[in-house]
């Protein structure tokens, strides 16, 4: 039991976990609309979108949280802007501003000499040095999330299943898809601080993609994502103080490994259902007058 509470003992190490557990809860909302709109590719350009927003803060001695919501804010207006054009497809804009945003980063990064210990906490993330006040931003970006996807529940929806439904019904689809990338946007916001850009998909597309099998609504799915990816934390948290291990890439990787498990399971689960024999009813084969 000493094995599995003594790294939770330590302070440094509770903060990290309840930096996860709320990032898990953040990118349980937004990452089961990514998973169900197959928009894996907008997240990971998402992420790497950040690039320059969080190089200029850290140039200029700005706060880093500060130039990642630029960055996204840039990058939603972006691919909404650019999905509108009947002459390009949405991946094609997505992989051009993917592109140039990474691009302007990396330029901005090459004009530092001092960026490479930051840029390196910006792609792979820092667990254990979660600070108090970033729980607090954490809660706050929890509760926003929550707060939009209880509101925009039934659109969100609509987009994700029909979208043009969602036309027929008023539900103005395009500012739909807008609001949902600013949900995506907020949840990788979140997350790159905790477990770095490079990893945040991580934590946003694996529970998600674990949980479907599973659920029987869209609700249920989020909820059983969240735990999922508050499984992966705690135990990868624990498997990176015994074995020495960086924090964030274990929490990561175990979070895939739960998917890769889950659809093993559900693999089997449903083999055994088809190779079930189908259920013989008995046949009363007595006399009528024997059986009255």
């Amino acid at each position: 039991m000493e094995w599995l509470t003594a790294p939770f003992e330590v302070a440094f190490v509770q903060r990290a976990l309840w930096g996860g557990l709320l990032v898990s809860a953040i990118c349980a909302l937004a990452g089961t609309w990514v998973v169900l709109r197959g928009m894996a590719f907008l997240g990971d350009a998402m992420s790497h979108g950040l690039l320059p927003g969080v190089a200029l803060a850290a140039l200029f001695g700005g706060n880093l949280m500060a130039g990642a919501v630029a960055s996204a804010a840039v990058m939603t207006a972006g691919v909404t802007a650019l999905g509108r054009s009947p002459r390009l497809s949405q991946d094609t804009g997505i992989g051009l501003l993917f592109v140039g945003m990474l691009s302007l980063g990396v330029i901005i990064v090459s004009r530092s000499q001092s960026f490479a210990v930051d840029l390196t906490g910006f792609l792979f993330g820092d667990v254990l040095a979660v600070r108090q006040q970033d729980l607090l931003v954490l809660a706050v970006a929890l509760l926003a999330a929550l707060l939009v996807s209880v509101l925009a529940h039934r659109a969100f929806l609509a987009l994700a299943f029909d979208s043009r439904k969602a036309q027929t019904l008023g539900l103005r689809p395009r500012l739909t898809h807008a609001l949902l990338l600013g949900l995506l946007g907020l949840a990788i916001v979140a997350s790159f601080h905790i477990v770095g850009t490079l990893l945040a998909l991580g934590l946003l597309i694996a529970p998600p993609a674990a949980a479907l099998p599973w659920a029987r609504s869209v609700r249920g799915a989020m909820v059983l994502a969240a735990l999922l990816g508050a499984t992966a934390t705690f135990g990868g948290l624990l498997l990176s103080w015994h074995l020495s291990t960086a924090a964030g890439a274990t929490v990561a990787a175990l979070a895939v490994s739960l998917f890769f498990l889950s659809h093993l399971a559900s693999g089997l689960t449903h083999r055994r259902a088809r190779l079930a024999p189908a259920p013989v009813l008995e046949v009363d084969r007595r006399k009528p007058e024997e059986s009255s």
